[in-house]
């Protein structure tokens, strides 16, 4: 691999993902609505599931480890495109860039993650309905939900440990946010040191999705399995509850598999943030109550 002879010491870099972005403070404004609808959402998710008592169950620690993940992954980017579109701050210092990517790609590999436990936990529910319980205990989902974060936090590792050595020449970031992309086009490496160091990161995020998303697809094979055995009234339980987490994973995963632009990085960035509270919290019959409940008692 080799780089340019010349490099700066580049401490500020500049955001023009959103130069072309025809009238940017609508624009920003729209994303400003949706950030903190997610961001209020998500919250309360957590708090309703932490402040009853009776929804401290395998199902609902991981509906709030979720939520948890959203507002990490909907608050890593947002905040910095919002100040760009609004308020016209299109600098960013370098280490916080960096700490912005390190958190993106921290709460893309967790949501993967979050989602693939939450699939084998709807078929250890629906293949053992009778051994649920004494399977997958609260204490061992909050283990293993630990164990995900460590990992997850490896993984993301990979990306900073790659940029940071790496002599940088330019101070212009052509994407809408600290993206690893964009950030390694601020280096001093040429199009093959280029080539090498995306092929490296695209080999760990394929590595990442392939997995997680084939995992989910097993895990639904098994409980199409168990389906087929079940009573009608059976089946349509199984298909609310399932229901909620599809919906879940498409929003998550449909936007990987298409290629990429900045309009596209930005809703799949705050799209599953928005959409996963009210898919559970209007699927998930005891959250929903509880929502039900505290209203009533505020109003």
């Amino acid at each position: 691999m080799s780089f340019q002879n010349a490099s700066i010491r580049v401490t500020e870099l500049i955001i023009d993902g959103f130069d072309t972005t025809e009238n940017p403070v609508l624009v920003g404004v729209v994303i400003l609505i949706v950030y903190i609808v997610a961001v209020l959402a998500n919250i309360v998710n957590v708090f309703i599931i932490i402040y009853d008592k009776k929804l401290h169950k395998p199902m609902h620690l991981l509906i709030c480890n979720l939520a948890v993940v959203d507002l990490l992954y909907c608050s890593s980017a947002s905040p910095t495109m919002i100040g760009v579109l609004v308020a016209g701050v299109k600098t960013i210092s370098y280490v916080p860039c960096i700490i912005q990517m390190y958190l993106f790609n921290l709460a893309g590999v967790m949501e993967a993650f979050a989602l693939s436990f939450m699939a084998f936990d709807r078929l250890l529910a629906i293949s053992r309905p009778f051994q649920y319980h004494s399977y997958l205990t609260n204490v061992r989902t909050l283990v293993l939900t630990y164990v995900l974060w460590i990992v997850a936090c490896g993984f993301a590792a990979v990306f900073p440990a790659i940029v940071i050595p790496l002599p940088r020449c330019y101070s212009v970031l052509q994407y809408t946010f600290c993206s690893y992309g964009a950030v390694m086009r601020t280096t001093c490496a040429d199009s093959h040191a280029l080539n090498y160091y995306f092929n490296l990161t695209a080999i760990v995020i394929f590595s990442i999705s392939f997995c997680t998303f084939g995992f989910i697809c097993l895990s639904y094979v098994g409980i199409l399995y168990f389906v087929k055995f079940s009573s009608n009234n059976d089946k349509m339980k199984i298909g609310s509850t399932c229901l909620s987490h599809l919906i879940v994973v498409t929003c998550y995963y449909v936007p990987m598999f298409v290629i990429a632009r900045n309009g596209l990085n930005i809703g799949a960035n705050l799209g599953p943030s928005l959409i996963n509270p009210f898919v559970y919290c209007l699927r998930t019959t005891e959250i929903r109550n509880e929502i039900i409940k505290i209203y009533k008692r505020l109003f």
